[in-house]
């Protein structure tokens, strides 16, 4: 058996006995660190550098169509203030008869004016919740549109380079440098 010297540890730790299955991987290419090292380095470059003005043009494409919700449900709202103001007016009327009729038919002037104050409280909070459930929809739309096209752009930029990048001969020069590195190692091992 050969004597392992400094330079030789990293490979010497395949003579010592490891308890239970903790280890350390010698195997470069098993462990691959250069080629993640590689593909993480290009999916940051590339990464940070998608189409700005895509990703602005997009958002603010969404940002009009928000808007829009938003005028449109404020338009709405406008209507049901607009609704609840001719209630208050017919509220006034209803009023003014209630007055003249007090004697015949009090209570069903007041089961009157309850239910109009409800049914139009009820359409501004539906209004409401409608402007409310809109805008968010919108809102989550346009999040979800934006992060698939940024992965799908970081994606393709990657995949680009890595195949504009790989050619026959640096394919052909790293596996001879593997080859040579597995021929060293058994040179140590024998």
């Amino acid at each position: 058996m050969k004597n392992v010297t400094e330079t030789d540890s990293f490979v010497s730790l395949d003579y010592w006995p490891f308890a239970g299955s903790f280890g350390f991987n010698t195997d470069i290419l098993a462990t691959n660190p250069i080629n993640l090292t590689v593909v993480l380095g290009v999916l940051i470059f590339f990464g940070k550098g998608v189409c700005a003005s895509c990703l602005s043009d997009l958002l603010d494409n969404r940002k009009q169509r928000i808007l829009n919700t938003i005028r449109n449900s404020e338009e709405l709202c406008g209507g049901a203030i607009e609704q609840l103001e001719k209630a208050r007016a017919r509220l006034r009327k209803v009023e003014m008869e209630a007055d003249e009729f007090r004697v015949n038919g009090y209570s069903e002037i007041e089961r009157e004016k309850l239910n109009l104050i409800n049914s139009t409280y009820k359409t501004l909070e539906q209004l409401e919740n409608y402007k409310n459930e809109t805008i968010q929809f919108e809102q989550q739309s346009a999040i979800n549109e934006v992060r698939q096209q940024v992965f799908q752009q970081a994606l393709e930029g990657a995949l680009g380079t890595l195949t504009s990048c790989l050619n026959n001969e640096l394919h052909l020069r790293t596996i001879s440098a593997n080859i040579g590195m597995f021929g060293t190692m058994k040179e140590i091992i024998d």
